[in-house]
């Protein structure tokens, strides 16, 4: 199941996509037998109710969008989408979790995942313009699978690790490297407002044939510049979540972007920032693609 939040004159709604179409997530779960009726106006209200039985959940939405016509939005192409969860709690990133891209940076492998966080009000949509020229010179770019939790998850472990997570997106952790370099915290860095592109979709694990088997190309203006495997990672998604759970409670809407392969910006001789106009594009299979222009100072 393909899940994304979508903007209408009413405000924002939960949708889900099937054949190019989406249908209003309210209507459609109010025709579904196995859900119970209610207001599910948001993606948030889906995973608070949900959470636990998203599998189940997307096989009986799967068998009711033939019959429930009334929940059709309209065409994919013709609706505004935003990020796929609006105002989540928290933003939490994984660097340096792809051994080539560690390689790059010139530092040693870490025994422990990276971590680092981003805020909400960073965050953009699929049809949405990257922020930042107006800040820096130095915006770079990262493409990276995110995963999105869909029930409180304390103190788990590694095997129960993926089943708290509501399904897979796309994040591109767009970066203003001098304001990374600045000092020894990257939070300045990583907290431009309105920079970081995420969604299109929420696809839920059941359509995901191996987590830990994608493949991951970023493109700017059509040339590649990142393609890797989520088979390279130093730390699985398993781990991730695991880990993070020790110190700090996920709940429903939480995204956790678990890092970038070698090939970013900054890296390259001579380096190579976006700039206005450009077209980032950021494909990982079985998941989309994830397709922004940089915005105009």
């Amino acid at each position: 199941m393909k899940i994304v939040s979508y903007r209408n004159q009413s405000g924002t709604r939960g949708g889900v996509v099937f054949n190019g179409e989406i249908y209003d997530l309210e209507e459609l779960l109010n025709d579904t037998p196995e859900a119970t009726r209610g207001a599910y106006n948001s993606v948030t209200d889906l995973l608070e109710n949900y959470g636990d039985a998203i599998t189940p959940l997307s096989n009986s939405v799967s068998q009711t969008l033939s019959r429930s016509p009334r929940s059709r939005v309209g065409n994919l192409d013709d609706v505004h989408l935003v990020g796929p969860v609006v105002g989540p709690s928290k933003v939490l990133c994984v660097g340096l979790n792809y051994k080539d891209h560690v390689a790059e940076t010139g530092r040693a492998l870490p025994e422990h995942p990276d971590v680092f966080a981003k805020f909400a009000s960073t965050l953009i949509g699929p049809d949405d313009e990257i922020g930042g020229r107006n800040v820096t010179d130095n915006l770079d770019f990262e493409g990276e699978l995110a995963v999105v939790i869909g029930r409180a998850a304390a103190n788990v472990s590694e095997d129960e690790a993926l089943e708290y997570v509501a399904g897979m997106t796309i994040l591109n952790d767009i970066t203003a490297r001098d304001l990374q370099y600045r000092g020894t915290q990257w939070l300045p860095g990583k907290a431009v407002d309105g920079s970081t592109p995420w969604g299109p979709a929420l696809v839920t694990l059941d359509d995901i044939s191996d987590p830990q088997s994608l493949e991951l190309v970023t493109r700017i203006n059509g040339v590649e510049y990142q393609r890797s495997n989520t088979r390279h990672q130093i730390f699985s998604i398993a781990r991730i979540v695991s880990y993070l759970s020790s110190f700090l409670t996920l709940n429903p809407g939480d995204v956790i972007a678990t890092g970038t392969p070698q090939g970013i910006g900054a890296k390259r001789n001579p380096p190579v920032w976006l700039d206005s106009g450009d077209v980032v594009e950021i494909d990982i299979e079985e998941v989309g693609i994830l397709r922004n222009t940089v915005a105009r100072r």
